[in-house]
């Protein structure tokens, strides 16, 4: 059984930088496709960013340019820095890993907030 668990998040100020960590147990992430996904209040959760197996990645067009998605396999972690953060990015950021559709794990998230 896979375990998630996201730290870095906080609050920042517009312009500014964190980096998201999302930690796995019981399982070997490498294996699966890792996306981040963010739900900001009253809004449906979206997929900001996804790497897979192969190392390919991909982002959702407002992030792109701006954030970098990434993995450790020997910390058996996937990153997601976040540069030139803007309030709209505030939101709760979820991390899933996923290799099948019964194989499917979330996270319990971490709150990010952009504000002066």
């Amino acid at each position: 059984q896979v375990q998630l668990v996201e730290s870095g998040g906080g609050l920042v100020q517009p312009g500014g930088s964190l980096i998201l960590a999302c930690i796995a147990s019981g399982s070997i992430l490498s294996n699966y496709a890792v996306g981040w996904y963010r739900q900001a209040p009253g809004k449906q959760r979206e997929l900001v960013a996804a790497i897979f197996n192969i190392a390919s990645t991909t982002y959702a067009d407002s992030v792109k340019g701006r954030f970098t998605i990434s993995r450790d396999n020997a910390k058996n972690t996937v990153y997601l820095q976040m540069n030139s953060l803007k309030p709209e990015d505030t939101a709760v950021y979820y991390c899933n890993a996923k290799l099948t559709a019964l194989d499917d794990h979330w996270g319990q998230g971490t709150q990010v907030t952009v504000s002066s």
